[in-house]
């Protein structure tokens, strides 16, 4: 159940009983609340912590207006998963072969400050990464004629690669021990030129207008102004881009683990949902948009997955199409730490402890990413049971970070 945050214009719905939210998240989400054109509440999930401009966390419907900053600059970030048809026996001793496989078929990190020797990037797109670009490009040269500053930077050589920070690769075995791989990523560059462009946008129109709000990252682009509908055309392409990124990656790292294990198949169950993502939905009578910014719709009969970190478990969920909520679940454990104050209050020792049995890295490079710098995700589960099912709960044997 929810608690409610008063404020003095439109309530906040929390789903935070057993779960710690911070001083700052608070006054985030009692900032947005302020806006006139949010529809009934706001709806803050249990993973909920503070954000660039808007909660993590946080489901904002809005009438007729739309915050570049709460949708992000990850646009369309979120997660795959796909169970496979072999059990945990098949599986050799020794996992490292089949981590190293899906590092050399995915790009993964980020090197030269993303410049043309960029590890994290391809340099020859592959066949099938080609032909999907084909089918995103038309679509893109329209946005970017229309604005050519986002043209400046990788697009389509980033199609089916990982990143870097909590992005990952993982695979897992559920509670009958059958094997799956999930991932987590958006749309890379593009979409992060995309969103980044588009928050300047909505904050140059404030300032034309002279709208002065409480927190410059909560500038909106109203229905009918002149950025809007070219936002919406851009953030929905890059929501699709990020969907064929996910796909891409998926295939990928299923034929890597086929050069490995014995033959499997991999078509029993997929699941591919954004979590940082914005659309049109119907809600108490009427058609809003809604961004969830580290939120998953979770609609009656909707699976949506909620990893929970490198060494904890994670979650393939079934909505329950709770209304208050906006048929909406947390998209992780959620961090209950910065990355720079994991990497001050952990050790290696303690990120090999928190890791082990998992086939991942070990390294300083990670440290942000340890287990002990996330919420407990049993307690996020708990505290939303009355938005969506358990339908199976992994765990990670093996996790490629970039």
């Amino acid at each position: 159940m929810y608690e409610v945050i008063s404020t003095a214009d439109k309530p906040i719905k929390a789903w935070i009983r057993g779960v710690t939210m911070e001083e700052t998240a608070e006054k985030q989400l009692t900032n947005a609340a302020q806006l006139p054109f949010v529809h009934k509440w706001i709806a803050a999930m249990p993973d909920v912590h503070a954000g660039l401009g808007a909660t993590v966390g946080s489901v904002i419907p809005t009438d007729r207006a739309i915050i570049p900053a709460a949708v992000g600059v990850d646009i369309g970030c979120g997660m795959m998963a796909v169970q496979t048809s072999l059990s945990a026996s098949a599986l050799p001793d020794d996992l490292k072969p089949v981590r190293s496989a899906i590092e050399r078929a995915v790009p993964h990190g980020r090197t030269h400050n993303g410049g043309p020797n960029d590890r994290g990037a391809w340099r020859t797109l592959p066949t099938a990464h080609a032909e999907a670009w084909t089918g995103l490009a038309a679509r893109y040269d329209v946005i970017v004629d229309k604005h050519p500053r986002l043209a400046k930077g990788t697009s389509a050589n980033h199609l089916g690669t990982l990143g870097t920070g909590n992005h990952f690769i993982e695979v897992c075995l559920d509670e009958g021990d059958q094997v799956w791989v999930m991932l987590h990523s958006g749309s890379r560059g593009v979409g992060n030129r995309i969103g980044r462009y588009f928050i300047d946008k909505a904050k140059e129109e404030m300032r034309r207008f002279f709208i002065d709000l409480v927190d410059a990252d909560l500038s909106y682009l109203p229905e009918g102004s002149r950025y809007f509908d070219d936002y919406v055309q851009a953030v929905g392409w890059a929501q699709d881009y990020a969907m064929a990124n996910r796909q891409l990656m998926m295939q990928a790292a299923l034929t890597a683990m086929r050069a490995q294990l014995p033959p499997f198949t991999a078509d029993a169950v997929a699941v591919n949902c954004h979590h940082n993502y914005v659309e049109k939905e119907h809600h108490y009578g009427k058609n809003v948009w809604v961004t969830r910014k580290g939120a998953v719709r979770a609609r009656a009969g909707d699976l949506g997955i909620i990893p929970g970190s490198m060494g904890a478990r994670s979650y393939i969920v079934r909505g329950k199409g709770n209304p208050e909520s906006f048929c909406s679940c947390s998209h992780g454990a959620g961090r209950r730490m910065s990355r720079t104050a994991a990497k001050r209050v952990f050790s290696l020792e303690d990120h090999a402890r928190a890791t082990d049995g998992v086939e991942c890295r070990k390294d300083a490079g990670v440290l942000d990413e340890t287990p002990g710098a996330y919420k407990d995700i049993d307690a996020v589960m708990a505290a939303q049971a009355d938005l969506v099912d358990v339908v199976h709960t992994l765990r990670q044997v093996v996790c490629v970070k970039g």
